[in-house]
Formats: structure tokens, sequence, C-alpha cells
């Protein structure tokens, strides 16, 4: 751990004194019950879960349902049967990142949080993306204000592989949970499939919160 590379008067190490000392950082068994215990905090994941994996099987899509972490949605559940390429070869499970500021699940839950909370964000995302910023900032201005007026957004986070749509509902935790259904990225079909895809998402997170007993999870 690296609590033991502390001694008598060394009150204070810098990341190099922790490096030099511990020579690397190793993930230990804590991990393992950290990630059982938050995954006990909530039921969310177990409930929407089935209900993710029948639309996906059926069609033929990836669902998957995210938190945040500080500029980062994380997974806690996803089902991929997709068949575009990325799909096939691209690992997605719980705890894997994803950027917010570049997916419609990120820009969803922004849009649904306070907005305190989404300026906050929005100032580290623009700090961390530098002279990309302006460009940047328009499109998540398009997505949240998309999902905004109409409870979802679009994205292309796999550009030329996927498009996803993108939905927040509020759990009975009382967080915000992001929903996505990404499929294969046809421009030529693309109004047609978000015209399928968004009402499907929507009932998702209708049944979702009707089996975690919340009435109305989207605002």
């Amino acid at each position: 751990m690296l609590l033991r590379a502390f001694r008598v008067g060394s009150s204070s190490l810098t990341n190099a004194d922790l490096a030099a000392r511990k020579r690397a950082y190793r993930l230990a068994a804590v991990v393992v019950s950290l990630a059982d215990a938050f995954h006990h905090a909530t039921a969310v994941p177990d409930i929407a879960l089935p209900l993710m994996r029948k639309i996906a099987e059926a069609e033929k899509v990836n669902v998957g349902l995210a938190v945040p972490d500080q500029t980062a949605m994380v997974y806690l559940a996803a089902v991929r049967h997709s068949r575009d390429s990325v799909s096939r070869t691209r690992r997605v499970a719980p705890g894997t990142r994803i950027p917010m500021e570049l997916t419609s699940i990120g820009m969803a839950w922004l849009a649904a949080v306070p907005a305190g909370v989404r300026e906050h964000l929005l100032a580290q995302i623009a700090e961390k993306a530098g002279d990309e910023w302006p460009a940047l900032h328009k499109e998540l201005s398009r997505g949240i204000a998309q999902a905004q007026a109409q409870g979802y957004c679009t994205a292309n986070y796999q550009p030329g592989h996927l498009t996803a749509v993108g939905a927040a509902f509020r759990g009975p935790d009382h967080q915000w949970y992001g929903l996505n259904i990404s499929f294969p990225h046809k421009p030529s079909e693309k109004p047609r499939d978000v015209a399928r895809y968004a009402p499907l998402l929507l009932g998702l997170i209708e049944k979702i919160s009707v089996s975690c007993g919340v009435e109305d999870g989207v605002e």
C-alpha cells in the first residue's frame, strides 16, 4: 500500500517520492472489495441488465449503462450485439471509461444535472481540451440542447463505425444514470435509425424506472 511508504519525518510525499519508494503501483485485492461494495450500493445495474440485454439481442445493437467519474462516464453494465467491426473487437465491460464530452451518454448526463454541476464539469473539459475547445464546445452545446429538448441526444463516438443515442434518468438512489444504444454508422440511414432507436431508448428508461419503483426517472 502507498501508506506504507510514509515514515516518521515524511508527512507529505510527491508522486515522484512514492514511485521511488514503492517502485511501481500495483492493484491489490482491496480493489475487488471496493467494486463489490459499489455494486451492492445500488440495484439499478441488476434491474437494468436483463432489460438492456433483451433490446440488444433483438435489435443487434449495443446498450450501455454508465455513471460519471470526474469528466468520464464509467460503464456499470454493457451488452454488445452490434455487428460492426469496432463492437466485435473492442471490449466494453463494467469499469470501462469513455469521455463524457464525446459521447451521447455523457452529453445526455450533462444535460440532466443541475446547471452548476454542468458548468463546473464543462470548465474542466475546456481546460483539458485546450485549443480544441471551441469546436468541442459547439458539439457539446448541440448535444446538451438536443437532450434537454427531446429527452435524448446523438453522437458519433467512433466516427465511421458507430452512432449512438443517449439519455439520462434518475435512479431510486437519486443519482443520475446515463443510458445509450449504439448501432452501425450509416450516414444515409441515420435519420431512420435514430427515429427507431431513440423511442426504444426512452421506452427502456421507462421500464427501468418502473422496475426500480421510480415513477418518472426523466426530468
